[in-house]
């Protein structure tokens, strides 16, 4: 996703569930919850937004779906074989899930939504996840029609894949809802209107969606008695409010209204030794880009480095932020993977301590040797970022660190998050505070944002070590995992080594929870929020 949309990301350490105080099940298996915005479609091809993408996800059923610590769990899908050096993908899916109005649901489903996904008329935002399935470039591009997208039913129960190269993380995008099947006949006959109210969209998943007309502040899901594990779904109902001000969680929280609400740093510090307070960290990480594009200055390694080492990151997650985000190792966030052989996190094994230290009086000697070299007198730079209040309280702390560099000065320019975006990917900055979520458990999904030419790389970095360290892991090393690993690893410490960006903090999730609600799944990257297992107890 461009800018990460999986809301309430971000345990510290694995997934987990919230606890309960019994083992006996309550007759009212409801629970109350709460989202930051409203559901703005039901269209698998077309949701992009963190609650739409998390309605699909528990409304719908796809090949897999993620457990604890990112575990793929079988769900349409019963078998899967890889063959063609991995580029060839069969999947057995099961004959015993339906749609709500009865139709089976077969792999006819899964070609007729993929192929709609790709086709360009249908301007899916999150189409370029299908990008290694064959012919994926020529379709978006309007060369070869959407039928030719590599994927094909072969039979009623049984889906081939093709793909144009062996994709490591492929079995993991799976899981995503851009991935899941649709049902052509409600399509067609809704139309415009599809996916736009409840009533107006086909369902497989574990739940139904009621009382949503589209602009809808309140919405519910239920039981969906069509599918094919019903007997695992202890929920009967969830019921969303939107709440976006924590004060108003919290005050409902209290009230009984809502079985879970998440916490700001005021409210984290004052409840910290609540025991119904979990705290998620992983899959995020707001970093600084620098422009060397547009800067002469930032060209220069030095003055990249000392703009880097004049931030005390510990001191903005524990004193500034005061909500559980932690300093990050790196730009790969922790909590995301582990090597395959030692099972050490991604981001402990890639730790490059120069690039996310703080050390003023280095930083000062380094920015008068950078700026020497590139003859600059004075450095005055403009910080480009969001008018949200943590966002615009994170911009002020970092204009007072690096107002301490000899010869910088540095003004700030707060805009609403859509015109900042748009200023950032036309590289209408100088400097600019940028976040990604991981949509996927694998370090590729943050290290392919700096590659050269890639349209995230809004400060222009470029290294030819770096690009190489990461098409040696999307191509020859595809299917050695071992090695794609050191491969991640060795790019993650060339970006870090050359400060292609400067890693700011890991924003965390806090929430408080009910004690008598378990089963809850968090998960740091792709659908952090997983519901479907949860139960009341009594």
């Amino acid at each position: 996703m461009t800018l990460l949309v999986v809301g309430g990301l971000a345990a510290c350490g694995k997934s987990n569930s919230s606890s309960s105080s019994s083992t006996k099940l309550a007759a009212d298996q409801s629970v109350k919850l709460s989202a930051k915005s409203e559901v703005t479609t039901l269209d698998v091809s077309k949701a992009a937004d963190s609650t739409s993408l998390t309605m699909l996800y528990h409304t719908q059923e796809g090949l897999f779906r993620l457990g604890k610590d990112e575990k793929l769990i079988n769900a349409l899908a019963t078998k899967t074989t890889v063959s063609n050096g991995g580029k060839r993908y069969v999947f057995d899916l099961r004959k015993t899930n339906h749609w709500n109005d009865g139709k089976p649901v077969t792999a006819h489903d899964f070609v007729y939504s993929w192929r709609r996904t790709v086709n360009p008329k249908t301007a899916s935002e999150y189409a370029y996840l299908m990008a290694g399935v064959k012919n994926f470039d020529q379709i978006q591009n309007g060369k070869l029609a959407p039928s030719q997208l590599g994927v094909k039913a072969l039979g009623d129960y049984r889906l081939e894949v093709t793909l144009s190269k062996p994709v490591a993380y492929f079995k993991l995008l799976l899981a995503f809802p851009t991935f899941f099947p649709q049902e052509e006949s409600v399509v067609t006959k809704e139309g415009s209107h599809y996916g736009h109210s409840s009533s107006a969209t086909a369902y497989d998943g574990p739940f139904k969606m009621t009382k949503w007309q589209g602009t809808s502040q309140n919405w519910t899901l239920v039981k969906n008695p069509k599918f094919w594990d019903k007997r695992q779904i202890h929920l009967n109902k969830l019921n969303f409010q939107v709440v976006a001000d924590p004060a108003t969680g919290l005050s409902l929280f209290q009230k009984k209204s809502l079985d879970a609400t998440t916490l700001d740093g005021t409210q984290v510090a004052n409840l910290k030794n609540n025991p119904n307070l979990k705290t998620y960290v992983g899959g995020t990480t707001y970093y600084m880009q620098m422009n060397q594009k547009r800067v002469k200055a930032l060209k220069n390694l030095k003055v990249r480095q000392a703009l880097s080492l004049a931030i005390d990151k510990k001191q903005l997650a524990s004193h500034v932020l005061r909500d559980g985000s932690k300093a990050p190792l790196g730009f790969v966030s922790q909590n995301l993977t582990r090597n395959p052989k030692t099972k050490a996190d991604f981001a402990r094994d890639a730790y490059v301590k120069q690039g996310v230290a703080y050390d003023l009086p280095q930083a000062k000697k380094l920015m008068k040797a950078g700026l020497k070299a590139t003859g600059t007198k004075k450095l005055t730079l403009t910080l480009l970022s969001d008018d949200l209040p943590g966002t615009k309280t994170v911009a002020q702390y970092l204009q007072a660190e690096l107002n301490k560099l000899p010869n910088v000065k540095i003004t700030l320019n707060s805009l609403p998050y859509k015109t900042r975006l748009s200023r950032s990917n036309a590289g209408n900055f100088d400097l600019v505070i940028s976040s990604w979520g991981a949509d996927f458990a694998d370090p590729i999904n943050f290290l392919s944002l700096m590659s050269t030419g890639n349209t995230n790389n809004n400060g222009g970095f470029s290294d030819a070590q770096y690009d190489a360290a990461i098409q040696k892991s999307e191509n020859q090393d595809a299917n050695r995992p071992t090695a794609r690993y050191q491969d991640l690893v060795t790019a993650e410490k060339r970006l870090m080594t050359q400060q292609g960006v400067v890693p700011l903090y890991q924003p965390a999730t806090v929430e408080l929870w009910n004690a008598k609600v378990s089963g809850y799944v968090w998960n740091p990257a792709g659908m952090s929020r997983g519901y479907q297992w949860m139960e009341v107890h009594q």
